[in-house]
């Protein structure tokens, strides 16, 4: 097998690498993206929910972070639009942040206050029966927060419409897994694995649940491991007179501790996901899985109960140590950097954390936004 070289060689062909690569290139660098392909990679299963306004976490950096983030989604799918990729699924449908049981009034309390507090001008209270008019299936609701900002995406066609625009601008694809990094002078000059010999200037981890053992690699603390995420896909009858149902204007539904639900147009929804920290990297649908999914669903919506299940998808989040992404150069390495450890927030984070690590790859200063995310933090 003949070497390939390139640029930059970007570990990891899901949604964040695949981003990654579409940014280089964009600004002239040649790109290989090595991808295993992995079953129950996080992109493949991900509903995409885009509301950074009614985020639980306290972290006014966080938020500013994921603000920025879903800006930026915008004007991405806007030059991708330009650029003739296929549809992306984004839209902007709005979401309702819901308290069903009440045993959850005081959690809800508290992220409405923050969501308030935080966006007077965008989310605000609402009735019962206003949300039931934004999604018809709801049941009753304790309280519910309107944010109509929200968005969101499809994670494989996200990733179809990126890898459209960056092989458009020449960057190559290796279907191979990367097992080991060449080393030489305090630099990563390579990459060896099964059906890989690839030598590079640069290379960027983008490896989502297996970053880790490139950690290792690196003589790195890099504590990323897979959380199981199951998520089912129902389909809704046709209405009386044969037609699908007009459900792609319905909000996000996101119960405070329970499963969300995500509309699409023509009658499909999905209601995600299960949070499964012990399953490692089993891939499998389960039994367990999709019991605990369309008991909650039924509970959130009971007017889903004649929808059908049409699939039944699987992802392994990259979650962190701390439950934060881990981006930017690794140190003592001068050519090597990160874009991993997203968790439940790849599909909103994923892009705009590419945009920034591109930035320091093509010999850019490390942006402010990503030092709080910096590798090195797992040091001490």
């Amino acid at each position: 097998m003949s070497e390939r070289t390139c640029d930059v060689a970007v570990v990891g062909g899901g949604l964040v690498g695949t981003a990654l690569a579409y940014e280089l290139a964009t600004s002239g660098a040649d790109v290989v993206v090595v991808d295993g392909h992995h079953p129950g990679r996080a992109s493949d299963a991900g509903a995409g929910i885009l509301s950074p306004e009614t985020t639980w976490k306290p972290d006014d950096g966080w938020l500013s972070f994921g603000r920025a983030a879903a800006g930026h989604y915008r004007t991405l799918v806007s030059r991708l639009a330009e650029e003739g990729a296929p549809d992306t699924g984004f839209a902007e449908c709005g979401l309702l942040l819901v308290a069903v049981e009440a045993d959850v009034d005081d959690w809800f309390a508290t992220c409405a206050d923050l969501a308030l507090g935080r966006s007077p001008a965008t989310v605000t209270e609402v009735t019962s029966d206003d949300a039931r008019a934004l999604f018809p299936p709801l049941g009753e609701v304790r309280r519910a927060l309107h944010n109509p900002a929200a968005a969101r995406v499809d994670g494989r066609l996200m990733t179809a419409a990126l890898l459209h625009g960056a092989e458009r601008r020449g960057v190559r694809r290796m279907e191979a897994n990367a097992g080991a990094l060449r080393v030489r002078d305090g630099r990563v000059v390579g990459i060896d694995g099964h059906g890989c010999a690839l030598s590079c200037g640069a290379v960027a981890i983008a490896a989502g649940a297996w970053s880790q053992t490139f950690g290792n690699q690196l003589g790195v603390p890099l504590p990323v491991h897979p959380v199981k995420g199951q998520i089912v896909h129902m389909q809704l009858p046709p209405t009386d007179d044969g037609a699908a149902v007009d459900s792609g204007r319905w909000p996000i539904v996101e119960p405070v501790f329970n499963h969300y639900l995500v509309a699409w147009p023509d009658g499909r929804v999905v209601c995600g996901g299960t949070y499964e920290l012990d399953a490692g990297f089993d891939a499998r649908p389960t039994i367990a899985g999709l019991e605990q999914l369309l008991r909650a669903c039924l509970a959130i919506a009971p007017g889903l109960a004649e929808a059908s299940v049409a699939d039944v998808r699987v992802g392994l989040r990259p979650v962190s140590a701390d439950d934060l992404p881990v981006l930017g150069p690794v140190p003592g390495w001068d050519n090597v950097h990160l874009v991993t450890g997203h968790g439940t927030d790849g599909l909103l984070l994923g892009p705009y954390s590419a945009a920034l690590v591109a930035r320091c790859l093509l010999g850019g200063p490390v942006a402010d936004e990503l030092r709080p995310f910096s590798v090195a933090r797992f040091e001490a």
